[in-house]
């Protein structure tokens, strides 16, 4: 028994800062999306118009609706799981250092799935591949291909910490 207690005397719960910066970042995520679907709105129309404000401007904004979505909702589905994270880590039982590394893992996740699936729509890339694959080669493929390595990385580590917190809180 002595042996458990000590086990569970090393773990914690997640701290309110941290579960606020987490959130704080899901709405940043949701701010971005909002921003992207406007932009995706305007692209649409081919001119910014907003009724009842007499603006009309012509815009020419590159891009397609299956990048645009991808964007868009992918902004939306991270900013999401970042405050599920922030909420469910008080069902997580971790270290202080796990906990970290779950918060930079979330965050990098999060903000490099988000990001990258953006700049693809602008530059008519897909970055799934180097050097373009099927798709359109050119060097900001490339480096979007490159920025989707931390996020893959991190995505296994953060749900490995996730669940191991889970099952730690579960067997206390």
């Amino acid at each position: 028994m002595t042996n458990v207690t000590q086990t569970v005397k090393n773990y914690q719960t997640i701290t309110p800062r941290m579960q606020a910066l987490l959130f704080l970042n899901g709405l940043g995520l949701f701010v971005v999306a909002i921003v992207f679907g406007w932009v995706w709105f305007f692209h649409l129309l081919g001119e910014v118009v907003v009724w009842p404000l007499p603006i009309q401007i012509e815009v020419d904004i590159p891009g397609d609706s299956r990048a645009f979505r991808m964007g868009h909702m992918e902004a939306i589905t991270q900013g999401l799981l970042l405050m599920a994270l922030a909420f469910g880590g008080q069902f997580m039982r971790l270290s202080a250092r796990e906990f970290k590394a779950l918060w930079w893992t979330a965050l990098i996740t999060a903000w490099l799935f988000t990001l990258p699936a953006m700049a693809n729509t602008f530059f008519g890339t897909r970055g799934l591949a180097f050097g373009g694959g099927p798709f359109k080669a050119s060097l900001a493929n490339d480096v979007i291909f490159l920025f989707g390595w931390p996020p893959i990385v991190s995505v296994h580590v953060l749900f490995g910490l996730a669940c191991l917190g889970v099952f730690r809180f579960l067997r206390t």
